[in-house]
């Protein structure tokens, strides 16, 4: 039996939870995938311009690498809020909850923001290279869409997992905003 509120970080959770995490632990969701399909209309981007994020995309077979981030005790409620507010800004996610196989084995029940396909602010599928011109010139509200790639990466980077698309991504978008 697991004890309080688990959340699982695979883009700017990983490197701005925004609530006070008691735990940190490796972990993979199956049958879904990172990608850039939701375009970014406040945090990455504006109507006028939009950005891309990372969201959860359904991909039967495949899985994702990321990390299972543990509420403070006590803190649960306020986190929920807080990322609900962060996360269902556009109701372009669902807010599901989610079995992840962390490193060492068992399961761990956590929240997870997934893509709503039907949503008007989804695009799966953009070829890599339209993701990197969209990414190398939107700024939202919460800064450069660019700057968000680059803080994702690196984290990835830092805890040992790697996002072959996100690499080429990043090393994409510098090439673009050095010419």
């Amino acid at each position: 039996m697991q004890d309080g509120l688990w959340v699982f970080g695979y883009g700017s959770l990983l490197w701005k939870p925004g609530f006070e995490v008691a735990e940190r632990r490796l972990a993979r969701l199956e049958g879904w995938r990172r990608s850039f399909c939701m375009r970014s209309i406040h945090h990455r981007g504006s109507e006028a311009e939009p950005g891309l994020v990372l969201a959860l995309d359904a991909a039967p077979g495949a899985s994702c690498q990321g990390v299972a981030l543990r509420a403070a005790p006590g803190t649960e409620a306020e986190t929920l809020a807080a990322l609900r507010e962060r996360e269902l800004i556009s109701a372009a996610y669902f807010e599901v909850e989610l079995d992840l196989v962390p490193a060492g084995g068992g399961t761990i029940r956590a929240v997870c923001y997934v893509i709503d396909p039907d949503h008007v602010q989804y695009c799966g599928g953009l070829p890599l290279e339209e993701q990197a011109q969209i990414i190398a010139r939107a700024q939202g509200g919460m800064g450069p869409n660019d700057e968000y790639l680059f803080n994702t990466v690196a984290h990835l980077a830092e805890l040992g997992l790697s996002d072959p698309d996100l690499d080429w991504l990043a090393d994409r978008v510098r090439a673009l905003k050095s010419d």
